[in-house]
């Protein structure tokens, strides 16, 4: 007997096997069902073809982002301000598959199909169930994408660059990257996640006279004040 086997007190033997490399929808017949049913069985191959890697690829990356967390670099070597944020290699694969498996820019670049918003939900599913992170910066840009439409100059800028199938990690300007990402700056500071702690200051626009700025009101409240 060896020396390490002397300090064996138990076998254990009701703990779950570990989770090995799996088809992340092949695995899953509800989410086949409900592509078929509810009008997206054309992008079967599409959301099939990311199953793989969801369960596989995009598990160990999930586990190398979550345990190497940005680093905050305020200034370069030389004392110069860059406020620069450095993420690791993982986390920008890990952003890099969900654009280029289309989890922000699949609708629009199908939106003319019926059930292409159904086929992007099901990419968006398998693609966060290995790393929660991502939500927000892939559904922010996919989301982005109707209010920049109201304002056209806008949208010829900046809607290519959403759109694009490509992510470009580099910390370069928006307007030099292939890919943009989109996200939300938070700056009430009494708010924060309690949005109904958030106060409005209105101004009327497009009527006659001098503009008449209305009281602060609190947007917890029914209706602003008159």
């Amino acid at each position: 007997m060896r020396i390490a086997e002397r300090f064996l007190t138990h076998s254990v033997g009701n703990q779950a096997s570990p989770l090995l490399d799996y088809d992340a929808f092949a695995t899953d017949p509800a989410l086949q069902a409900a592509l078929e049913r509810e009008g997206a069985g054309w992008a079967r191959e599409q959301v099939a073809a990311f199953g793989p890697v969801a369960g596989g690829e995009l598990m160990h990356l999930g586990e190398d982002a979550n345990a190497n967390r940005p680093v905050f670099r305020p200034f370069d070597r030389y004392g110069h301000r860059i406020d620069r944020v450095d993420f690791h290699p993982s986390w920008h694969r890990i952003m890099q598959l969900g654009v280029e498996y289309g989890i922000p820019n699949f609708y629009w670049r199908h939106a003319g199909t019926p059930g292409a918003n159904v086929a992007r939900a099901a990419l968006a599913y398998l693609h966060m169930q290995p790393e929660q992170g991502n939500n927000c910066p892939l559904t922010m840009t996919y989301a982005c994408v109707p209010a920049l439409r109201k304002q056209p100059s806008l949208a010829r800028e900046w809607l290519p660059r959403i759109t694009a199938p490509r992510y470009d990690g580099r910390f370069v300007a928006a307007h030099a990257k292939a890919g943009n990402t989109i996200g939300m700056g938070m700056t009430e500071k009494q708010g924060g996640s309690d949005v109904r702690s958030n106060s409005t200051r209105a101004f009327p626009v497009g009527s006659p006279g001098p503009a008449r700025p209305m009281s602060w009101w609190d947007t917890s409240s029914s209706f602003p004040p008159p």
